[in-house]
């Protein structure tokens, strides 16, 4: 089940006066991006990521409207608890799309009519239009569901298979970017039908393990099951001090630390957050926990931001503390919408370009400036410049059990990496 132009509709329930329009969520200012637009504006060439000042030359009465993520997460929660109350078995895949598995369904009620009744149910209590595709897997009823937008629904059995995926454009198959599209395309492969024709080792030999799948999913295969969500999924981590301290610009440098680590895995992992929470813990071991509820995201400046409020509101007491961390919380799979927070295209590149160059060279590789410690300094005061010659050097003298576990890692010293630190990670 998926919504139909989701972040619009929750503006058209608001103001029916949108309706019928060409209505585009962000896309505001001269590096603004569109997050969302309707199936009006559409028709004019506009698509999502697409830069604002795009969308404006090419639909110039377009209705630009800066969006409210917290409303569309409250209406996305409401919807999961409406399929949560029907049915027993559902993944929730992002913040408006749900996958079913209805198996066994159809002895009882008949799968087709169930889901129908249930989409209905959704559209009286919530008031948003949302479609459906109802098929032998999670590839193909995805595709039906497309095909069905929008505001319909679509079922697409086994026997109807070939007939419905082979006529389809390559591009409709979930997984196909636009370089994927253009190597295809180039090869002379634009229908479903040229694509399964293909021997599944030539596909691997263009396009590696990606080929296969795409092969895969173009006959209709796909084995991934139905993954059972759970709304308390998290990850956290947290700094025990070997010396308590109360030094409000290192403690807010290790939470700018956490928050940035937390949210490379978050954007490794495809999943955003709704909740954040702090924790400190006092000399006296006496411990406070403060949490919010947010937006989906997984942006760095705007988690680091209500973490250092977050931390402002519950470190109370001006007492020394012995530990704290960060929690991050309601994980739901997906990816940041583009455009929903005032944030530049440029910023969103450089985290995508940051996180690249942590994946290859180590999660400290790239850091933020105000956790970078000062470097370690002489007898007179010099800075020690990092010498791997001499290290190597000094391994080579050492006995194997003096030797350090070597591992792939940032040579940037910052809080979350000195001494005086020892950090712990959690995930649930």
């Amino acid at each position: 089940m998926d919504q139909d132009a989701f972040f619009v509709s929750v503006e058209i329930r608001k103001n029916p006066k949108l309706w019928g329009k060409p209505v585009i969520i962000g896309g505001g200012g001269d590096r603004g991006v569109v997050a969302s637009c309707s199936y009006e504006a559409r028709q004019y060439g506009i698509h999502s990521a697409m830069p604002g000042r795009t969308a404006k030359l090419l639909c110039p009465q377009a209705i630009f409207l800066k969006g409210d993520m917290e409303e569309y997460s409250k209406a996305s929660h409401d919807i999961t608890e409406i399929i949560a109350d029907k049915v027993p078995l559902f993944e929730k895949a992002s913040i408006d799309e749900h996958y079913i598995d209805m198996t066994g369904m159809d002895r009882f009620f008949g799968c087709m009519k169930f889901a129908s009744e249930l989409r209905q149910n959704i559209i009286k209590e919530m008031g948003l239009p949302i479609s459906f595709g109802l098929s032998i897997n999670k590839t193909v009823a995805k595709i039906a569901t497309n095909e069905s937008k929008p505001d319909g629904e679509r079922q697409v059995t086994f026997p109807e298979l070939r007939p419905f995926l082979d006529p389809l454009a390559i591009h409709k198959i979930p997984g196909i970017g636009h370089a994927t599209y253009k190597k295809l395309s180039e090869m002379g492969v634009r229908e479903i039908l040229t694509l399964t024709q293909i021997p599944q080792q030539l596909m691997f030999k263009i396009l590696g393990q990606h080929g296969l799948s795409l092969w895969q999913k173009a006959n209709g295969i796909d084995l991934s099951p139905v993954v059972p969500y759970r709304e308390r999924k998290s990850i956290g981590t947290q700094a025990t001090f070997e010396s308590d301290t109360m030094d409000m610009a290192k403690l807010k440098a290790i939470i700018t630390g956490m928050v940035t680590g937390l949210t490379f895995q978050l954007r490794n992992q495809k999943k955003l957050t709704a909740c954040i929470t702090v924790t400190v813990r006092y000399t006296n071991f006496e411990t406070v926990t403060q949490q919010e509820r947010i937006p989906y995201t997984s942006l760095d400046s705007f988690l680091i931001s209500k973490a250092h409020r977050l931390f402002e509101k519950v470190y109370a007491k001006r007492m020394l503390l012995r530990l704290i961390g960060v929690k991050l919380s309601h994980l739901v799979s997906g990816y940041e919408q583009i455009g929903l927070y005032n944030i530049a295209e440029e910023e969103y590149s450089l985290y995508q370009a940051m996180d690249k160059v942590r994946n290859h060279y180590g999660a400290e590789a790239v850091v933020k400036a105000c956790i970078v410690t000062q470097p370690p300094r002489d007898e007179t005061g010099k800075i020690i410049k990092y010498n791997p010659r001499k290290k190597k050097i000094l391994i080579e003298n050492q006995t194997e059990e003096e030797q350090p576990e070597v591992r792939k890692r940032s040579k940037i010293r910052s809080f979350m990496s000195e001494k005086g630190t020892i950090g712990t990670k959690s995930y649930d």
